[in-house]
């Protein structure tokens, strides 16, 4: 029996470095519960700003000729590409619904038309007309954005408002089409300017930045009632432009104020320990 005892106990021993070589494992950590994401304040004041290419669409111009009773179209009335510089103040009401009001200003575009008729040198003359026009928006804007994939959000928009068109001095030279060297003298027309009614349509996508900072890529297309283009001088006119088309890429940033910076809790990885 004593033999017996004494072998179990040599055994004992003899295993016990084997033991002490092992990995120590840490005590089981309690199951990780997922920890709720911080919510981000999805409501609040935004300011922006844009800028954008301009293409402009004259949809044509008329004038009295010679008198009051005769109102002509003119044969070419082109409307030169441009630019827009805007800004605006807006309030995010909720993931999918915004509004702002936007303040933009149409860069200076060149004008050219010419016309066709009776002069003072031939009776079959051709004018040459130059101008210029530039216009500033006041519209109120309403959007709805169509989710979020990622950084990503599109959206769709329309907005109502006015512009402020003001032409330049048209400056109209009639020749001879037989000898366009035989011209009359060059006639100036006071331009105009004036406030008329405007709609939009707009469609983009905000690209997150920061949590407080979006980028903005879109297009508008802006549609301007037609008005007073020049007035009466050396019997002719005054001028009306038709509506006014103008499309636009846009890119801009827009600043939304009060959204924390907040991300879900991850909790560290505990080490492995090895004694």
């Amino acid at each position: 029996m004593k033999k017996v005892l004494k072998g179990v106990a040599v055994a004992l021993l003899s295993a016990a470095p084997a033991y002490a070589a092992d990995i120590y494992q840490p005590p089981a950590a309690p199951p990780y519960v997922e920890q709720p994401v911080a919510v981000v304040q999805t409501s609040g004041w935004y300011l922006r700003g844009d800028v954008g290419y301009a293409w402009n669409d004259l949809r044509g111009a008329h004038f009295f000729q010679g008198s009051n009773g005769n109102l002509v179209d003119f044969d070419r009335a082109d409307l030169d590409d441009s630019y827009v510089l805007g800004g605006g103040v807006g309030y995010q009401i909720n993931n999918y619904l915004r509004t702002d009001v936007t303040l933009d200003y149409l860069g200076e575009a060149d004008f050219s038309g010419s016309t066709s008729g009776s002069c003072g040198v031939a009776g079959n003359c051709v004018s040459t007309d130059i101008a210029t026009m530039s216009a500033w928006s006041l519209l109120a804007n309403a959007y709805v954005d169509l989710g979020t994939y990622g950084s990503f959000t599109p959206y769709l928009g329309a907005g109502i408002g006015g512009t402020r068109v003001k032409w330049g001095r048209l400056r109209n030279t009639s020749c001879d089409v037989t000898d366009p060297t035989n011209c009359d003298p060059t006639v100036e027309h006071d331009g105009k300017a004036k406030w008329r009614f405007t709609y939009a349509l707009m469609a983009g996508t905000a690209v997150d930045l920061t949590c407080n900072l979006k980028a903005d890529v879109g297009y508008r297309f802006r549609h301007i009632n037609g008005g007073d283009m020049f007035g009466f001088n050396a019997g002719s006119g005054p001028g009306f432009d038709k509506d006014i088309y103008i499309h636009e890429a846009r890119a801009g940033l827009r600043y939304s104020f009060g959204s924390p910076c907040e991300a879900a809790y991850v909790p560290p990885v505990e080490p492995i320990v090895y004694k």
